[in-house]
Order: C-alpha cells, then sequence, then structure tokens
C-alpha cells in the first residue's frame, strides 16, 4: 500500500513539476507589472478617463474607454472606486460600463496568466474583451439613456487600500497582496490539473466539453462555480484543453467565470442593484455562450 501511495504521489509530482515550469513565470511577471500599473498608473488611467468627459469624442468616447478598462489592473473592489468617482463627476454611463466590463474581464496580469495557453487564446480573449465592453456601452446607451444605471449611494461601502505614502512600500504591500490573493488558487489549480491528467480519462473531458454547442455551454456554466481565480483556472484550462476542450470551450468558460467570480459578484451586486444586477448576469451568461460557439464555428 505504501509502495503504491509513493507511486502515485511521484506521477502527480511529475505532472504539478511541468505545470510550474510552464507557468510559475508568467504568474510571478504578471503579479509584478499588475502591482507596478495598479501603484503607479492607476491615477493616470482615472485621469485619462476624465479628459475623455471633456473631449469633443461624443459617442465616439465609448471606443478608448474599454482599451483604459483593459490597462486598469485592479479587482473589481479596485476598480468600484474609480467608477464612484467618475459617475460623480459626470462621466458618461455607457463609457463608464465599458471601461469596467474591460477592467473584469482583462487587465494586463490577467492578459500574461493566458499567455501560456498560447497567442491564439490571449488574440480571442482580448477580441471577446473588447466586443463584450463595448455592446455592453452600446445597450446601456440604448435602453438606459433616461435612468441611472449605477446606485451611488453605496459606493461609500467600496474602499481603497493603496493609500500608502511611500510609494516602495506601496507597491511591496501590493505584490504582497496580490501574492496571497491568487498565490493559493494558483498552486491548487496546479495540483487540480495534476489530479485532472492523472485520473480523468482523456475521453471523458472530450466527452464533456469536446462537443460544439455542447461543450461550450457546459463550459460556461461550469465556469461560474469553478472559476475562483484567473491564475488558478489557467492550468486547469491548459489540461482540458490537452484531454478534448474546443477553444470556444475555454473562451466562454473564461468569459463566463470571469464575469461572476464571487469576488467580482459581490462589489457588482452592490453599486448596480438586484434588477440591473440580474441583466449583468443575463447578458454576460449569453454573451459567453454566444462568444465560445462563434469562436468554434469559426475556428
Amino acid at each position: 500500500m505504501l509502495d503504491v501511495l509513493q507511486r502515485e504521489a511521484i506521477y502527480l509530482w511529475y505532472y504539478i513539476d511541468i505545470q510550474l515550469r510552464q507557468m510559475v513565470g508568467y504568474w510571478a511577471l504578471g503579479i509584478l507589472i499588475g502591482s507596478a500599473i495598479s501603484v503607479f498608473g492607476k491615477d493616470r488611467i482615472n485621469a485619462m478617463m476624465e479628459r475623455l468627459q471633456h473631449s469633443r469624442l461624443s459617442n465616439w468616447g465609448i471606443l478608448p474607454a474599454p482599451l483604459l478598462g483593459i490597462a486598469s489592473p485592479l479587482c473589481m473592489y479596485g476598480t468600484a472606486p474609480i467608477v464612484a468617482s467618475l459617475i460623480k463627476k459626470g462621466m458618461r454611463e455607457d463609457w463608464i460600463v465599458s471601461f469596467m466590463i474591460c477592467s473584469i474581464l482583462l487587465n494586463p496580469q490577467l492578459l500574461i496568466f493566458t499567455g501560456t495557453l498560447g497567442s491564439t487564446i490571449v488574440a480571442l480573449r482580448i477580441v471577446c474583451g473588447l466586443v463584450s465592453g463595448l455592446l455592453a456601452g452600446v445597450l446601456v446607451r440604448i435602453f438606459f439613456r433616461e435612468k441611472p444605471f449605477y446606485q451611488l449611494a453605496v459606493f461609500e461601502k467600496l474602499t481603497n487600500r493603496d493609500n500608502d505614502p511611500n510609494m516602495i512600500l506601496k507597491l511591496l504591500k501590493n505584490i504582497g497582496r496580490n501574492i496571497r490573493g491568487t498565490g493559493p488558487y494558483f498552486l491548487l489549480g496546479i495540483f487540480l490539473a495534476a489530479v485532472f491528467q492523472r485520473y480523468v480519462p482523456p475521453e471523458s473531458i472530450d466527452a464533456l466539453y469536446g462537443q460544439r454547442g455542447f461543450g461550450v455551454l457546459v463550459a460556461t456554466t461550469i465556469g461560474v462555480p469553478m472559476y475562483v481565480c484567473g491564475g488558478g483556472n489557467i492550468p486547469l484550462i491548459s489540461s482540458w484543453m490537452m484531454q478534448g476542450m474546443t477553444i470556444g470551450g475555454a473562451i466562454a468558460f473564461m468569459t463566463s467565470g470571469q464575469s461572476m467570480k464571487i469576488t467580482n459578484l459581490g462589489a457588482v451586486k452592490i453599486i448596480l442593484g438586484a434588477k440591473h444586477f440580474a441583466v449583468y448576469i443575463i447578458y454576460t451568461m449569453g454573451f459567453a455562450f454566444l462568444s465560445g460557439v462563434l469562436t468554434d464555428f469559426i475556428l
């Protein structure tokens, strides 16, 4: 019995070691760059959004807004104070929605994590995130032209923890929070990916995720409860794709999961209220499914 356990431990470590060698560099680089932008670039991103308000872009201002959202490497609890500030200063809500959606779905840290899946997945993730942000902004512009989409009264509940006056200490604290926040999930994802590779037959993954349409639907649905941290789910997606998951399934899983992971939903629920929160859920699930189906159809 002991020999069997030792042998299985060796097999598991083999898969863990491979995953760590492939991904730990991307994870560390993502944390470093994300924290640096968060500490040194957040105020600039906020200022650039404010300048959009006073520009002559009119409705075209919705185009640069999602790009600034991508540049924002903040969790939703970090993005919400920026959103609150912009709304109080009179920024158009369709622009802010585009900024917020892209900030949730895409940021430099997350894209660096995704780099381990290959440039095609990164490019598709960027395209889907941008389209999602732009479409959400257009829909808010059409359907919420005469009424507010956000709840300003509850923004005060969301606070910003980056308040150390020493910028070096501020950066180190931000890196530490990033490591504590993503590290356990990253290691858990590595372990679970090793378990899947060792004990789950490839044909089982192929039957679950490999079928066009149905596989995307499963990925969209299962992405919500299983998706906790972008860094922790990349190893799982990598393992599933090697065992038969389609590219569309991977895109759907990442889109629905990132949009509706627990840490994001708490902040989104606070700033939207129950009715508009339901709209957000329907939109994100529908977009994730359609983007996955279209990806598989095109590719």
